[in-house]
């Protein structure tokens, strides 16, 4: 009688088996499947991401040789720049010390006129 238990038991651990061997293989099967079509998309898309990566260096580089001039230029005056807006700062600062009530009226003319010219 134990024997036939025995029995019923590794048939039915078999069958268990069995069923999870074939969901496994389903599962792998569809894990492969699901690669292929990355792979495929991924070597579609190649391409495409290269062409683009090619315009953004063309860009970046363009931009570079654009602004290589402007930052030589730049150097070479940056002193003179700096040197004339503290006599500017300094110069407006004087101004608006003796002449308090017309800086502010002018001030607001061109806050006026700046608002309009905006909106």
């Amino acid at each position: 009688m134990e024997s036939q238990r025995n029995t019923g038991f590794n048939s039915s651990a078999a069958q268990a088996d069995s069923v999870v061997n074939k969901a496994a293989l389903g599962a792998h099967s569809a894990v492969d499947r699901a690669m292929g079509a990355v792979d495929e998309a991924a070597n579609k898309a190649k391409p495409a991401i290269n062409r683009v990566a090619d315009y953004a260096h063309s860009a970046v580089d363009k931009a570079a040789g654009a602004a290589a001039p402007a930052a030589d230029w730049l150097d070479e005056h940056g002193k003179d720049l700096k040197a004339t807006q503290e006599k500017l700062l300094a110069a407006t600062s004087d101004y608006m010390r003796a002449n308090p009530f017309k800086a502010l009226g002018i001030a607001v003319v061109a806050g006026v006129l700046i608002g309009r010219i905006v909106l």
